[in-house]
């Protein structure tokens, strides 16, 4: 089974920076047409578009809130406007707060779980009908802290968000009408990845100590993560269904 994309529609939340750009720039190299979504980074968005147009690939970009079941339609609606269908979900956008428990208020817990859970299960809702059945792709994304003995107490929220994202995952991969129709459901969990976000507020002491806690001895890349993700969103992985891959150099 071949591992290209060629002919692919893919759709990847988030997809403007960080891990999500570099999914949209690895599967636009492997001949998918990408939707790079983004909320309000539209110069990174559009630099995106023009690094996967500029390696022979096609790529839009379109602005749409994830987090909400319209902004999700949306994202839907424009995919199948420019590209005519969608082959593959992505659901890598997301959010994470630090807060212990006597800090986290209602708002704080809302917005997590509407960006990190409630986006990702409607919008894959929206893309079920018109993923191709067999052959069609849900990927979501958790986190390797959900299997992890050392968690942080500022990590609460956003850490069960990921454990339900998991779990959403494991079930819809046997729904019938996804997994039972060959549509296949997995879910990536990485480690820590050296990204913007993953450094913000964070002293460099602990970012040293996490970077041993994998066996290698570093922080994860963006280029570790891409790949994986494009392997499960490919017609070799047709027999990969309703798993949760750790990607995470041995962290966890």
């Amino acid at each position: 089974m071949s591992t290209s994309l060629k002919g692919k529609i893919a759709v990847i939340t988030g997809s403007s920076r960080s891990i999500g750009a570099a999914i949209a720039k690895y599967m636009g190299a492997q001949g998918a047409k990408v939707v790079v979504n983004y909320v309000s980074s539209a110069n990174a968005a559009d630099e995106v578009v023009s690094s996967i147009e500029s390696s022979g690939g096609c790529a839009i970009a379109v602005k749409a809130d994830a987090s909400t079941i319209a902004g999700g339609k949306h994202l839907i609606d424009e995919a199948v406007k420019a590209f005519g269908g969608i082959d593959i979900l992505v659901l890598n956008a997301g959010i994470m707060g630090s807060k212990v428990l006597a800090d986290v208020d209602e708002a704080f817990y809302d917005s997590h779980f509407a960006t990190n859970v409630k986006g990702p299960l409607f919008l894959a809702k929206a893309a079920a009908p018109l993923l191709p059945t067999p052959g069609g792709r849900i990927i979501f994304f958790s986190t390797s802290l959900t299997g992890s003995t050392v968690v942080a107490p500022n990590a609460l929220v956003y850490t069960a968000t990921k454990a339900a994202i998991e779990q959403i995952s494991r079930i819809l991969a046997k729904d019938p009408a996804i997994g039972a129709k060959g549509i296949t459901v997995n879910t990536i969990s990485p480690g820590p990845v050296d990204t913007p976000l993953f450094r913000e507020g964070k002293p460099q002491q602990l970012i040293e100590t996490l970077a041993k806690l994998a066996p290698p001895g570093r922080l994860g890349a963006v280029d570790d993560i891409a790949p994986v993700v494009s392997f499960l969103a490919s017609p070799a992985a047709q027999w990969v269904n309703g798993q949760n891959l750790r990607v995470n150099g041995g962290y966890v």
